[in-house]
């Protein structure tokens, strides 16, 4: 009997033994996971840079900015296809866009700051107009980002959404100067908040 007994404290101290460890195993992943994403969103700063008109007057080049604001710590960010929206009513449509050349999309190492290049063609007809002579464009530029340069479960997922009105080639500014009471020539495009 007494056997038994302390059969059964050994198994319930190699029991407790084991649930200790795995709560500290799980702690520290949560505290690592915690790191990584306050390094994926407060760490790593992303902007709408600039948009300008393409020579063939009908493209448009969007140009967005990474800066890692802790160097020490490089991040890899994994760039995937940015995509763009018009808004034509009450719905977003999708336009198309390429990396513009020397842009290609995959892992980047951003220890201080790195910026990329998108071709678009606004060819959306009927495009909602809540600037005077300006597209309502919705920009979506999805990333995987780690601290590793070989990952295996240490990634986050962020969506960076920028919202802008932009001018199309053909506009008279003219127009758009007396229908907004813009002072000035009418920009290419007019940062919006997030919404």
């Amino acid at each position: 009997m007494l056997g038994l007994v302390a059969l059964f404290v050994i198994a319930f101290a190699v029991d407790g033994g084991i649930g200790w460890y795995q709560n500290r195993l799980l702690e520290q992943q949560k505290q690592e996971r915690l790191q990584l994403e306050n390094a994926a969103f407060t760490s790593l700063y992303v902007e709408l840079r600039r948009i300008t008109y393409e020579a063939d007057g009908e493209s448009y080049r969007l140009t967005l900015t990474m800066q890692n604001i802790d160097p020490e710590i490089p991040l890899y960010v994994m760039l995937n296809p940015v995509r763009i929206f018009i808004q034509s009513g009450l719905v977003w449509k999708e336009v198309p866009s390429s990396p513009a050349p020397g842009t290609t999309w995959g892992v980047v190492k951003v220890s201080d700051s790195f910026s990329y290049d998108v071709i678009f063609k606004a060819n959306v007809e009927n495009w909602a107009e809540l600037i005077p002579g300006y597209m309502h464009v919705r920009v979506e530029d999805d990333m995987l980002i780690s601290q590793s340069a070989e990952p295996v479960d240490d990634i986050v997922g962020r969506r960076n959404p920028f919202y802008v009105y932009l001018k199309p080639h053909d506009s008279d500014d003219g127009a758009i100067k007396m229908r907004s009471k813009m002072q000035g020539k009418p920009p290419v495009f007019i940062p919006m908040p997030p919404h």
